[in-house]
């Protein structure tokens, strides 16, 4: 595991205020030593989507839903 990684590791367990700490002097750090941030590699809308969404859905919400679990599709009427 690199260095970066493990930074990464150990800033998930941080709660939101210590992480926004860390951000910060790692924000510092840079402009203190002229590093440039790179930018995120663009993400797809699909990825973009999911990402809102994540951890959005109630401990409630089934896990274990199948296709039996879904309703039939009404056929549509023909677009003439």
């Amino acid at each position: 595991m690199t260095l970066a990684e493990t930074i990464y590791q150990h800033s998930l367990q941080l709660p939101e205020p210590a992480a926004r700490e860390a951000l910060a002097f790692i924000q510092n750090l840079e402009k203190r030593y002229g590093i440039v941030p790179t930018a995120p590699k663009a993400l797809n809308d699909t990825e973009v989507f999911l990402a809102a969404v994540a951890g959005t859905l109630g401990d409630d919400f089934p896990d274990d839903i199948s296709d039996a679990d879904l309703g039939v599709d009404a056929p549509r009427e023909a677009l003439d």
